[in-house]
């Protein structure tokens, strides 16, 4: 059974910054694209940066510039660095395997920015 462990979260200021964690078990990650989503209250969840195999990623425009996704096959775990947070970052955030590849969502964790 693939799951997935989202770690990292917490209550910061604006302008600070977070490392989310996305720990795999049941299924290595170095062979897929993985993402980061997240969902704000009242709203659908919305892909926030994505990593293919090959470690290139891409980001949602409201993020550009101020996240990074990067990924340790090693440790099977995804990490996204978040940089100059705002308010609107603040949403459950949650990690996943990109694409058909998906799995079950895991409990995800909680970022507020404010101050």
């Amino acid at each position: 059974q693939v799951q997935l462990v989202e770690s990292g979260g917490g209550l910061v200021q604006p302008g600070g910054s977070l490392t989310l964690s996305c720990a795999a078990s049941g299924r290595m990650i170095s062979r897929y694209a993985m993402a980061w989503y997240r969902q704000a209250p009242g709203n659908q969840r919305e892909l926030v940066a994505r990593i293919t195999s090959a470690s290139s990623s891409n980001y949602a425009d409201s993020v550009k510039g101020r996240f990074t996704i990067s990924r340790d096959s090693a440790k099977n775990t995804v990490y996204l660095q978040m940089n100059g947070l705002k308010p609107d970052d603040t949403a459950v955030y949650y990690c996943n395997f990109f694409g058909i590849s998906q799995v079950s969502w895991g409990q995800g964790t909680q970022v507020t920015v404010s101050s």
